[in-house]
Order: C-alpha cells, then structure tokens, then sequence
C-alpha cells in the first residue's frame, strides 16, 4: 500500500511542477503582468509626447503666431518697423554674476 502512496504523491508532484515552475507558471505568468503594466506606462508617457508634438506641429502648418513666437524667442528676430531694446544690468546685476564692474574715471586724472 505504501508504494501506491508513493507512487501517487511523485504523480501529483510531477503534474504540479509545470504549474509553479514550469514554462507557463504562475511566477512567470505574475512577472509578465508586472512587464507589462511597465509597459502601459511608457506607452502612456509616448502618446502624450506626441500629441503634444502633433500639436506643435499642426500649430506651425496653420498658424503664423507659433513660427513668429519660435523665431523671437529661439532666434532672437524682430519685426520690420520695430525697434529692440536690450537691458543691461547695472553695477549690481554685473558683481551679482561674479563679475566685477571697472568703469575707467576721466574725472580722477585732472
């Protein structure tokens, strides 16, 4: 009787091997699902780029404002007619780059 017993038991272990170690286990089945959910997200991130990069685009084919405010800003391009006004810092903008201001005096020689 007690070969049938174990007979039956190396059976049952033998049909319960593929289950949880084998090619399609449960393991394998769970770090898939787990890829997979990886996946999703970048496929998430991607689509979003690229409406947001599709939009860009349809904007520059239809649209002069999105090429006028590309080459203002990227470019540094003005208008016909206007004039550009550029600001440069003082004596406080210059020593608070690290850079320090020496304003030869013409006053000092006399």
């Amino acid at each position: 009787m007690r070969v049938v017993t174990y007979i039956l038991l190396a059976l049952l272990l033998l049909l319960q091997y593929p289950l949880w170690l084998g090619k399609g286990s449960w393991l394998k089945v769970w770090e898939m699902g787990k890829q997979v959910e990886a996946q999703k997200q970048i496929n998430d991130q991607t689509q979003k780029r690229n409406a947001s990069l599709d939009a860009e685009v349809r904007d520059l084919k239809r649209g002069t404002d999105a090429i006028e405010e590309r080459a203002r800003s990227e470019l540094g391009m003005v208008k016909q007619g206007e004039v550009f006004f550029q600001v440069v810092g003082g004596e406080g903008a210059a020593t608070a780059s690290g850079v320090a201001a020496t304003v030869p005096s013409t006053l000092d020689a006399k």
